[in-house]
């Protein structure tokens, strides 16, 4: 016989998909643990038994959300292409991620208002930055290393300049999703921002990959 299933997993991934989709249709606030356990089919017990409160809830959904993105940080890590074909593909990968998460996108700029006033999603929120942060700048590190960037970079400040560009260009895509493109428009500021630290600059720098 084969390894038997992980059912607890199972239920963890169906707990918090009817978790999103009743955050996403009532909002945080008004959504209650109950509500939750009848859109997963499961029993209040059930529901508390995996997640004790509806923030640890949250907290899981974030780390679920933000976990996509980390990992293609990480394979962009062990590649072998110069560093801003990687960029390009990162920026390429995480549009997808949240085109594929649209229904729940609206959610995130929820977490982040949640964020100033519950301890747990800030610091959720903050873990996931300060990593997501540290792989980036490791990764424009070594362009400069190998002579791909300026040598007078501040690897720390671009990884954070890079990052505000994406959640900027996310919030104008919920905004206003019929005039904004979100795949254009980020791989465009990518462009912007590989050309602006480029160690052969201007027209010469390197253009994003169509």
């Amino acid at each position: 016989m084969g390894p038997r299933p992980d059912v607890s997993e199972q239920r963890r991934g169906q707990i918090m998909e009817a978790a999103q989709a009743i955050f996403a249709r009532l909002g945080f606030h008004k959504a209650r643990m109950e509500d939750i356990a009848r859109e997963a089919g499961v029993s209040k017990g059930t529901l508390y038994w995996y997640y004790r409160s509806k923030d640890a809830l949250i907290a899981a959904i974030l780390d679920r959300i933000f976990s996509r993105e980390i990992r293609s940080l990480r394979t962009a890590l062990g590649a072998e292409e110069p560093v801003a074909e990687r960029l390009f593909k990162l920026a390429r990968a995480s549009v997808r991620h949240m085109l594929d998460l649209h229904i729940v996108a609206p959610l995130m700029f929820e977490f982040y208002a949640l964020a100033a006033r519950n301890g747990q999603v800030r610091e959720s929120l903050k873990r996931y930055y300060a990593a997501y942060q540290a792989d980036l700048a490791h990764l424009i590190t070594e362009g400069v290393q190998r002579g791909e960037f300026r040598p007078d970079l501040n690897a720390e400040t671009v990884a954070r300049n890079i990052i505000a560009m994406f959640e900027g260009s996310i919030l104008l895509w919920v905004i206003n999703p019929e005039s904004i493109d979100l795949e254009e428009q980020v791989m465009h500021g990518m462009e912007m921002c590989i050309r602006s630290i480029s160690a052969q600059g201007g027209d010469d720098a390197y253009t994003s990959p169509a």
